[in-house]
């Protein structure tokens, strides 16, 4: 008869051992979502009270409406750092205030031309119309949006740091 009471048991899913196996361990990407809280937090909000799997990347920013967030928010957000930025509100013909979200979908159009005009790449910023029922679509929603944030890599634009910002600091 084997003793079976002096068995060790080894965890091979340790992080050191990864990180051995792998090389050094991938940073994942860093994401601001501004969610109107109408329609594309409450999406989000039922995705997760239904348990549905999404990477945990991204940070939510709740607003009154899409309409109100205003492009140097998304702009301060890359500037600080962050790979990414999502906005996401009510499909269009359904805001809670009638036309906010034209007013968003035209806003951001503009701003995504700037960003690449500048030579940020377009895949830092995204926009998507999330519903209060749509649980299981703002899951794939910010499944496509880590995929294709950390496509481009970590967000070199900004370098931190800089002791001059141009400020005029005395």
């Amino acid at each position: 008869m084997k003793d079976t009471s002096s068995v060790e048991m080894k965890n091979t899913t340790s992080t050191e051992e990864k990180g051995s196996e792998l090389g050094t361990p991938k940073e994942k990407a860093k994401i601001a979502a501004f969610l109107c809280k109408w329609c594309s937090y409450a999406g989000a909000d039922l995705a997760g009270g239904s348990r549905r799997k999404y990477p945990p990347n991204i940070r939510i920013i709740r607003t009154p409406c899409s309409a109100r967030i205003n492009p140097l928010f998304v702009w301060k957000c890359l500037e600080e750092g962050l790979d990414g930025v999502l906005v996401s509100g009510c499909h269009p013909g359904e805001c809670h205030y009638t036309e906010g979200n034209y007013h968003t979908r035209r806003t951001f159009a503009v701003f995504r031309k700037l960003l690449e005009y500048i030579g940020i790449e377009p895949e830092r910023f995204h926009m998507s119309w999330v519903s209060a029922a749509e649980g299981d679509k703002w899951a794939e929603v910010v499944k496509q949006v880590v995929k294709a944030v950390e496509s481009v890599g970590p967000n070199r634009y900004f370098p931190k740091g800089n002791e001059n910002d141009g400020r005029g600091t005395s």
